[in-house]
């Protein structure tokens, strides 16, 4: 159904078009502009140079839809007029709006052909039908624009506000139905849809798809929406006409979301040549020289160079971001006389905010006709106006006023922008700038999408086979150094000594491990009491649960780190256990760089006002920073790596710390044992000495019933001989060891038993050094020759008066021995003591028990006569 009824062709002034002259065609006050075949202006009245605020010398002899009116280039105004040449007639009437002008202006248009001072002419009639306004949003930003006084930055967190995926409003290249994907009944339309359906009697709203599209259409809606192939990006794609315009073909687009169908209907050319559509072998010859190119840097220039010959751009960027999405163009080609070349420049993360990324992830394509073009908005269900219908997926969206202002700023009109998506991850954009309003055909646009997507799948095998070479050499690295550990009980030398260690990973120039607050380092690192405090600060900051670290600016986190930037701006660390005990860590040096901005990063959005928050920057000049306290980032397989070696590591430890735990058991089990076998040794000790004192008592009782002196001299020897055992014994259960005897106090207690056994009338003077510690073998010995020498000496050195006394010293010998030294007051020993057949004193029982007790522990016995007696045993 056409749109409106047919009129009556108007007549001008009562004449017709054709047969006026060029100086009374020009100064009619009516709009009306002469086209040669050519498409260059011929004839331009006055009241077209009021309408359009242009004058007649600054178009005459100019092509109209290059250089004039670029936004008519399109199938909608110069399809029109070609396909019209190309039939040899034309006399149509269609709505347009011109946009930039000092007001948009929504104008009826009457195409025809006829004649012009003798030559063949299509008029283009131009009716005013009212002047509109931008949306709402975007006179909002112009009238911000023209209130900013002042540039200063603000939160770019009020970017992220901006609601760009519902916008209520589409291109004016493209029409747009919506409806309900349950029932099919339509519930908003753009309100240039009059082009193709009547909005009214019956009204569009509510009707069915069933109605208004070929059968066959609405069937392959159903089916690709019952399996869900039009969810999340995925389309539906035919080619339609329309009663009302039955020689125009329309592009019909329908994808769903949100509970929504959404149908965009776009004008084809009439033919492929007429707006440069690019043809299959068009792309295939682009996909080839891609795969030919053997750089990350060669690929991204052919694919500049291949877009720019496809779509007609005078600019192409490869645009990248970085991990902290950040851009920066990586190849460029544009025509010559280019004003500005991006190509190094790098750009602030805000330029690009968060929610836009979002939706270049999601829909992988924007093409802008005309930056100045006025938006049509949508009307629906209840009472019209704009509907809140999210348009994430559909191709002609309206962009953000703010960013078209970042246009303007940047001196681009007609715009490309396609997603570069690696790993399913947005890489970068492929960008495309025009000076001028510029059209793209489907099927030219396709092909741009389909020879970016190529140099993804390029950039992705690219960068696999880097980080395959990478990542090889690498896990043979690690691979040595787990073979290492399995074969080590000393992890921290596994890892750090040896051909193969730490620092042969993730190319650091330092590395090193914290275990139990001991920091071993090598290469190029701060030092050991710096790293123990970086570990105790990543102990204390990293979340619980999170195991790794990696950062190129560690002196922004940590701002200890900016006195050892030189040889650790960068860092990464991975715990190995659970306890944060155990820290393995690699450090990068600061690497000072020159980074070239397209603008100051600082300030990357304006302060607006009204209820605009926030202005794109206007400046875009060579901005350059000089960057200290930064290393190479890590990558994030190198983070992965460490986390796989940090695991390995803690087997290890795992395994060393059962290993110290099973020690430790068996010696707390020794030391238990020990303990209890120096209680039982006491015990013994305790009971011998009492055993002992029993028996010398026994041997004192039977003394005292026997008359005979000699019996009884031998029973007080014997006693004696036994008391002077106990007395070891009794200082092995004092003293702190049980195989060690201090022999100067055994020595001391046996020689006061041995003279209160001696009677009135006998002493003994003692020098003794305490604390000379002899084993208990030799304690044995020497106190049973102490008391063999002790008893003698009371026997034998008798003075006139009863009496005797003795003299004895224990001190030390040199090189770690004792001396024992036992002297009289007697008379001295016979000359022939000595001999065997002797004196009794140096032959009795006393004397071979003496000599048996200095060969047992190779003693050496000194004899002197002092007057009396003076023995001297070194042992």
């Amino acid at each position: 159904m056409p749109p409106s009824e047919p009129r009556e062709e108007p007549r001008i002034g009562g004449n017709d078009l054709d047969s006026l002259a060029p100086d009374e065609l020009g100064r009619l006050d009516v709009g009306v502009i002469g086209l040669d075949e050519a498409g260059s202006v011929v004839a331009f009245s006055e009241g077209a140079s009021e309408l359009l605020k242009l004058s007649r010398e600054a178009v005459i002899g100019r092509d109209y839809f290059r250089d004039v009116m670029p936004g008519a280039n399109v199938p909608t105004f110069r399809g029109r007029f070609l396909a019209g040449a190309r039939r040899g007639q034309l006399d149509e009437r269609f709505e347009y709006v011109f946009g930039r002008l000092p007001h948009p202006l929504r104008a009826e248009v009457r195409m025809r052909h006829g004649r012009f001072d003798g030559a063949p002419v299509t008029w283009l009639q131009i009716d005013a039908l009212e002047s509109v306004g931008f949306d709402t949003s975007r006179e909002a930003v112009v009238s911000a624009i023209g209130q900013r006084v002042r540039a200063e930055p603000v939160d770019p967190s009020l970017c992220e506000r901006e609601p760009i995926h519902i916008p209520g409003s589409i291109q004016p290249n493209a029409l747009l139905l919506v409806a309900d994907a349950a029932s099919f009944l339509v519930n908003a339309f753009s309100h240039n849809i009059g082009e193709i359906y009547r909005t009214a009697e019956p009204p569009l709203l509510g009707r069915s798809l069933t109605e208004l599209l070929p059968a066959a259409f609405v069937d392959l809606l159903r089916a690709r929406l019952a399996i869900g192939a039009l969810d999340d990006g995925g389309s539906a794609r035919t080619r339609l006409t329309f009663p009302g315009a039955p020689e125009a073909a329309y592009l019909a687009v329908a994808h769903a979301h949100a509970g929504r169908i959404l149908i965009e209907f776009e004008r084809e050319p009439d033919r492929a040549e007429d707006f440069r559509s690019a043809s299959q072998m068009d792309t295939e010859l682009a996909v080839a020289r891609l795969r030919a190119a053997g750089t990350l840097t060669d690929t991204a220039r052919v694919a500049a160079l291949e877009i720019r010959a496809l779509t007609g751009f005078e600019a192409v960027l490869v645009y990248r971001f970085d991990a902290d999405w950040n851009g920066e163009a990586v190849a460029e080609d544009k025509v010559p006389d280019w004003s500005r070349s991006l190509l190094g420049l790098r750009f602030p993360a805000s330029d690009i905010p968060s929610q836009a990324r979002a939706l270049y992830t999601k829909a992988k394509s924007r093409f802008v006709i005309d930056r100045d073009s006025v938006p049509v908005p949508l009307a629906g269900a209840p009472g019209g106006g704009n509907t809140p219908i999210d348009l994430t997926f559909a191709q002609h969206r309206t962009l953000s006023p703010i960013h078209l202002e970042y246009q303007r700023n940047l001196g681009v009109n007609g715009s490309m922008s396609i997603s570069i998506m690696v790993d399913d991850k947005l890489w970068g954009l492929m960008i495309g700038h025009h000076r001028r309003p510029h059209y793209v055909p489907p099927e030219t646009r396709a092909a741009a999408t389909v020879l970016t997507d190529a140099f993804a799948m390029r950039v992705q095998e690219i960068e696999s086979r880097r980080l395959w070479v990478e990542r090889q050499a690498h896990l043979d690295v690690e691979g040595r150094l787990v073979r290492s550990l399995t074969r080590s009980d000393d992890f921290v030398a596994a890892l750090t000594a040896g051909g193969t260690n730490l620092l042969q990973l993730f190319d650091a120039t330092g590395a090193g491990i914290v275990s139990n607050d001991r920091a071993t380092l090598i290469g190029q690192s701060p030092g050991a009491k710096a790293v123990r405090a970086l570990a105790t600060w990543l102990r204390e900051t990293l979340p619980s649960g999170e195991t790794s670290y990696a950062t190129s600016n560690l002196a922004s986190a940590y701002p200890d780190a900016a006195v050892f930037k030189e040889v650790a701006s960068g860092l990464l660390a991975a715990f190995v256990d659970e306890s944060r005990e155990t820290l393995l860590l690699w450090f990068r040096p600061e690497m000072p760089s020159t980074v070239t901005w397209g603008g100051d990063p600082r300030k990357p959005v304006l302060a607006g006002s009204g209820s605009v928050a926030v202005l794109p920057r206007r400046s875009f000049e060579r901005w350059v920073e000089e960057r200290t306290g930064f290393a190479a980032p890590w990558a994030e397989w190198q983070v992965n790596l460490s986390l796989s070696l940090a695991e390995a590591v803690e087997g290890v430890v795992l395994r060393q710390r059962r290993k110290i735990d099973e020690l430790t058991g068996l010696l707390a089990e020794k030391e238990r044992l020990l303990a209890q076998k120096d209680l039982l040794t006491r015990e013994i000790d305790h009971r011998v000495k009492n055993s002992l004192q029993i028996v010398s008592a026994f041997l004192q009782m039977q003394r005292r019933q026997i008359a005979d002196p000699l019996a009884r001299q031998a029973f007080a020897e014997t006693s004696a001989r036994v008391m002077s055992v106990a007395r070891v014994h009794d200082s092995l259960y004092q003293a702190d060891r049980v195989d060690e005897v201090d022999l100067g106090q055994t020595i001391e207690s046996l020689c006061k038993d041995l003279a209160g056994l001696a009677g009135e009338g006998h002493s003994v003077d003692l020098t003794v050094e305490r604390g000379m510690m002899v084993p208990y073998r030799k304690a044995v010995a020497l106190s049973l020759i102490a008391t063999e020498l002790v008893t003698n000496a009371f026997k034998y050195a008798t003075t006139a008066t009863g009496g005797g006394r003795v003299e004895v010293t224990v001190s030390a010998a040199d090189a770690g021995g004792v001396q024992l030294k036992v002297c009289d007051d007697g008379k001295g020993l016979p000359d022939d003591w000595a001999e065997p057949k002797g004196s009794a004193q140096g032959s009795g029982l006393g004397m071979k028990l003496i000599r048996a007790m200095l060969d047992q522990i190779n003693a050496r016995l000194d004899v002197v006569n002092s007057p009396g007696a003076c023995f001297t045993i070194t042992a």
